[in-house]
């Protein structure tokens, strides 16, 4: 299975839904001065979702065992790629 398809799948487990890719994003987010997130944002139009018609997805591996993937659906205040990754960074580190 290829990376987009982890998304994918990734998408479909989270949100019930189907989701075709559209579009990759390059983000760069700072946090209290620090970089925490530079990566590339994977942009989904989705199909049958009730709420959202676009869904924010990216991933990174960690040390042993699956990649990491983060989903975040586009409903206000999230609206870009940009702001997926601020409200995914702001929730990690509110834990």
């Amino acid at each position: 299975m290829d990376y987009l398809d982890e998304l994918r799948v990734a998408i479909r487990t989270n949100h019930d839904c189907d989701a075709i890719h559209a579009a990759t994003i390059p983000v760069t987010e700072t946090f209290q001065g620090q970089t925490a997130w530079d990566g590339d944002v994977e942009v989904f139009d989705l199909v049958g979702h009730p709420k959202a018609l676009r869904c924010y997805a990216w991933g990174h591996p960690v040390d042993k065992g699956p990649r990491e993937i983060t989903t975040v659906l586009e409903i206000p205040p999230v609206t870009s790629p940009q702001t997926a990754v601020k409200a995914a960074v702001a929730s990690s580190y509110g834990r």
